[in-house]
């Protein structure tokens, strides 16, 4: 079907925005992967695009996924760039950024996996982790790809069939939190009808999750659009173009929008 999306919508700029690790070129477009759903999705002109989906399913899965419901425009227009000129401009250069409404299951798994990593390695080892315990099916025009796999098929892995998946010291923290998540210790229908404060908590609580990855979950398995996670660029964006401090009181209830758009500029290098 062709769908056509006016608001802020690259599809290149949230395959590489750090919050998404299933994203695959294909000839003239992406691949998607979303827990067991795969898309589909091609330009065809100015604000169009092919969605290798039906309009029930664009209308179920895809338009919530793609946050399309949002006004991202809106939200840049928020910041004035006489007072934040740094922020102004990413939110310029970086505009087709969406927060991604991804399942917290996969986003909680992902983001302990991407600890100390480059996203190659992090989208290696999710793809291997899928191959290991995920579904084979294949895509609109047949090609394979794999399911993002349930807790108890995570949780079932020998630990041979977990080290190829190349986790490192991470496997013992994904072990843990399949398993939790397989006997329903770990509740997330429960965790994203907590206040931000009580999700940040329960997160941290998790074996092996400290606040950049807590932050990264709330912000994209959750889609707690204020949370801000603290990375190595974000430090240095914090460091360079806010040494009195960054307003996030200023900024609510959008700081992870925010940070999103700071994260790729940084790392785009522009100056």
């Amino acid at each position: 079907m062709t769908v056509s999306i006016t608001d802020d919508f690259d599809l290149q700029a949230i395959a590489d925005s750090g919050q998404c690790f299933r994203w695959d070129p294909i000839p003239g477009g992406m691949r998607i992967l979303h827990g067991k759903e795969c898309l589909l999705v091609r330009p065809v002109g100015k604000n169009r695009y092919d969605f290798s989906c039906t309009e029930d399913a664009f209308e179920r899965i895809w338009a919530p996924y793609l946050d399309l419901a949002a006004d991202y425009a809106a939200i840049r227009a928020r910041i004035d760039p006489e007072k934040d000129p740094f922020l102004a401009a990413a939110c310029a250069h970086q505009a087709g950024i969406r927060i991604l409404r991804q399942d917290p299951w996969e986003m909680l798994i992902s983001f302990i996996i991407s600890q100390n990593r480059n996203i190659p390695a992090i989208r290696n080892s999710i793809a291997k982790l899928c191959e290991a315990a995920g579904e084979q099916r294949r895509d609109e025009e047949g090609n394979t790809y794999f399911t993002f796999p349930a807790p108890e098929a995570v949780a079932a892995l020998s630990g041979e069939a977990m080290d190829r998946c190349r986790l490192g010291y991470r496997d013992r923290y994904v072990r843990s939190a399949a398993e939790k998540a397989a006997d329903g210790s770990i509740d997330f229908t429960a965790l994203s009808g907590a206040s931000d404060e009580e999700l940040l908590k329960q997160l941290l609580a998790i074996y092996g999750v400290g606040v950049k990855v807590a932050s990264c979950v709330m912000l994209f398995g959750f889609h707690r659009v204020n949370a801000f996670p603290v990375d190595v660029w974000i430090r240095r964006v914090l460091e360079e173009h806010y040494p009195r401090g960054y307003p996030r009181e200023e900024y609510a209830p959008y700081n992870g929008i925010y940070q999103q758009y700071l994260f790729a500029e940084i790392r785009s290098g522009r100056k």
